[in-house]
């Protein structure tokens, strides 16, 4: 044979010579004489199991029929349990093996439902489960049989027993459920209307501290607002006071820039009146007085001339009567009388003159007067 290999989930066992008791090899390898040594598997697989008890008395006389479910497998890990399964199921097919198992399991279920009533089984199925599970574990443990579940999966009956049972059941849940609904409806009113009464309570407290926290804030505001309003016109007065107080100062300032100007303009005007006289004078009464005096001295050198040339005349034709002398002598004193005239006249001339002139510029000055008065007043 050579060398062998299994798997972990089955058992080699060798026996034969070299062994004075059979090997157990649980996954792994071994050599094996040929003829003088012998090897047999035995699987280790997990095989599920479905165990039927149908119309089984229980404890009150009732016959149901019960459905479980159980897993179980050979214990590999354990030489004695594996031992005990080699003694039992060596060389027996997987088949055989679930089929002693079953049997057992059945047996114990039978059992166990026996000394249970069906209500106990009903309600309680978590109970039977563990009964059976313990009692068949104890028994199969020692045919090196593990039992690694159980569970109850179905129970029925065919008198009707667990229809009215739940019928019955049924109908207390049901009127419990009434009950409870109508005590539900009746403390969710009490609780409805006191979560109510809070909830408007509530409201009534939130809306009174709304209305004071509003009522706070616009008293605070207000504060802040009529502080902030005193300080704004605070400002504005002090602006508008800066400003009257700026304006009234470039109005000072104005004003003596005016002053001086007025007082410049009326020098200037001073100046002229006074140019204008000089020139006044100049132009005219100083050439009237001098031409008067050239007259003057005209007229007295042509009235001595005049009367010496009569006095001449007046010795030379002396002769010639005194009504002709006395006509030379009339004569030259209209001549002496129509120069003195003259002289006056020319001095009447320098006087008007003057006058003229001053009618003249006066209307130039007045033209010249509003102007710079308005300058002034501005």
């Amino acid at each position: 044979m050579g060398f062998e290999t299994c798997g972990p989930n089955e058992v080699m066992v060798v026996s034969g010579c070299c062994h004075s008791k059979s090997v157990f090899i649980p996954g792994g390898r071994v050599f094996v004489w040929p003829i003088i040594q012998k090897l047999q598997r035995l699987t280790l697989n997990t095989m599920t199991l479905v165990v039927e008890s149908p119309n089984v008395y229980t404890q009150l006389g009732v016959a149901v029929s019960v459905t479980g479910i159980a897993q179980v497998k050979i214990q590999g890990s354990s030489m004695d349990m594996l031992e005990s399964a080699c003694e039992l199921f060596l060389g027996k097919s997987e088949g055989e093996i679930r089929s002693v198992a079953q049997e057992t399991l059945e047996g114990h279920q039978r059992a166990i439902m026996g000394n249970m009533t069906v209500e106990e089984i009903y309600k309680d199925r978590k109970k039977f489960s563990k009964a059976v599970f313990e009692v068949a574990s104890s028994d199969l443990v020692n045919m090196g049989i593990c039992v690694v579940s159980y569970t109850l999966k179905d129970i029925r009956d065919d008198e009707g027993y667990l229809a009215a049972l739940g019928m019955k059941r049924t109908a207390e849940v049901k009127r419990d459920a009434r009950c409870g609904e109508a005590e539900a409806q009746r403390d969710a009113g009490i609780k409805e209307a006191l979560a109510e009464e809070k909830k408007q309570a509530a409201r009534y407290a939130n809306d009174i501290e709304i209305s004071k926290a509003q009522r706070d804030f616009e008293l605070k505001k207000a504060a802040y607002d009529m502080e902030v309003q005193t300080k704004k016109a605070q400002s504005n007065l002090a602006y508008e006071l800066q400003a009257a107080k700026t304006k009234q100062k470039i109005k000072e300032e104005q004003m003596q820039i005016k002053v001086v100007e007025r007082s410049q303009q009326i020098q200037l005007q001073e100046q002229e009146i006074t140019r204008r006289e000089r020139e006044l004078e100049a132009q005219v009464r100083k050439p009237a007085e001098a031409e008067k005096f050239r007259m003057e001295k005209i007229a007295e050198a042509n009235r001595n001339r005049t009367v010496l040339e009569a006095e001449a005349e007046a010795e030379a034709i002396q002769l010639k009567g005194d009504a002709e002398a006395f006509a030379i002598e009339a004569k030259a004193k209209a001549e002496a009388e129509k120069m003195a005239k003259k002289a006056d006249a020319w001095k009447d001339y320098q006087d008007s003159a003057m006058i003229d002139m001053i009618l003249e510029t006066l209307p130039k000055v007045r033209k010249l007067m509003p102007g710079m008065i308005t300058r002034n007043l501005l």
